[in-house]
């Protein structure tokens, strides 16, 4: 009887020292807003939507430590969307993040399902994070399989040295019999000193398939800077956009009947310029961004956005964002939000966000 009392203490000692080398933690997000839509080749919409400030989520994270310093690391983050109860990013089960990997002295190394370099390197210079009304997403393409995420990445993080640190990215086409098709690979190299943050992303995918051969690479170049005056952010970015696939319309469906087929750039420049200027719980935030299509056509546009948000608590936000596009010489692009595409160039929206 005294051994099996032993042996359960023990089994009990044990548990509690994984336990405590190990941390499993649950979150997530809720975001609901009102949107009116306009300006498109159908009459205004106004709907009940969700994810319009940043998709909502629901993820599990955890490390445990394997000792000298090594852990290991696994993050599964799964969108839905609140309005309806649907699962987001076309259904699948956790389409925004799923990753496992270790990280030590020497970084980060990390397999699955992630987002690009070059897309975080957009949305750190967004004043409204690549979300809200006001996205980059609608004029800056978000590199990836889709929404700035890579499947079957493998990703490595170095550690930071005076402020620097290092991405990389590869991931494998999995096309059989040709190597290349389909492969996408990336890296950044990021500075944050103090007030100062700046951010080179770069991004490539080769957009051959198993039956489309010989098509040239998109290749995105991008260059962000955000600097903290303590009164206001200033905000800035400039994109280099080259080959096919290389800038995106996000609303494929000729939103303002154009003759032909809308097609996007294959070439073009993207620039960013914004504020964001908080005082007590509110937040002022403003951009502009201009494409401007080296391309045959010239079909350049502009985006102006403005939004207010007020912080509740540490969790919960309201606010009000209003975004307007001027398409030139048939341009297509339309005003979505954080995971919508939108229908015209013109939309406001009123909603709340609350984390948990």
């Amino acid at each position: 009887m005294k051994k099996l009392v032993c042996a359960a203490a023990l089994a009990i000692i044990g548990a509690n020292a994984m336990a405590a080398d190990s941390s499993v933690s649950v979150y997530g997000l809720l975001d609901v807003a009102l949107v009116h839509e306009s300006g498109g080749k159908d009459s205004g919409v106004t709907k009940v939507s969700s994810g319009v400030s940043t998709g909502s989520r629901l993820g599990f994270k955890g490390t445990e430590n394997l000792g000298n310093g090594l852990a290991a690391v696994f993050l599964l983050e799964s969108g839905y969307q609140p309005d309806t109860g649907v699962l987001g990013q076309g259904g699948l089960l956790f389409g925004r993040q799923a990753y496992v990997g270790l990280q030590g002295g020497f970084g980060s190394v990390l397999l699955g399902r992630q987002y690009t370099p070059q897309y975080l390197t957009v949305a750190l210079a967004d004043p409204f994070g690549s979300g809200y009304v006001g996205d980059t997403k609608n004029l800056m393409i978000p590199t990836g399989n889709g929404a700035g995420r890579m499947d079957n990445t493998i990703k490595y993080v170095s550690p930071a040295a005076r402020g620097v640190t290092g991405e990389f990215v590869y991931a494998p086409g999995e096309v059989s019999g040709d190597s290349s098709a389909g492969r996408q690979l990336g890296g950044a190299l990021d500075y944050n000193g103090g007030p100062l943050r700046v951010r080179l992303g770069y991004h490539n995918r080769n957009n051959d398939t198993a039956t489309l051969k010989n098509t040239s690479n998109a290749r995105n170049t991008v260059l962000a800077a955000v600097y903290d005056f303590r009164v206001a952010k200033a905000h800035f970015a400039y994109a280099v956009n080259k080959g096919l696939n290389s800038s995106w319309l996000r609303n494929t469906s000729n939103p303002y009947n154009e003759p032909g087929v809308p097609a996007p750039s294959t070439d073009s420049r993207d620039t960013l310029i914004g504020t964001t200027v908080p005082f007590g719980p509110h937040s002022v935030l403003v951009s502009f961004i201009n494409k401007d299509d080296r391309g045959p056509l010239n079909q350049d546009s502009r985006q102006y956005a403005l939004g207010y948000r007020y912080a509740m608590s540490v969790r919960t936000e309201l606010y009000a964002v209003v975004s307007h596009i001027v398409n030139r010489n048939g341009a297509s692009y339309t005003v979505g939000s954080a995971i919508e595409g939108g229908t015209g160039n013109t939309a406001s929206s009123l909603g709340i966000r609350h984390s948990f």
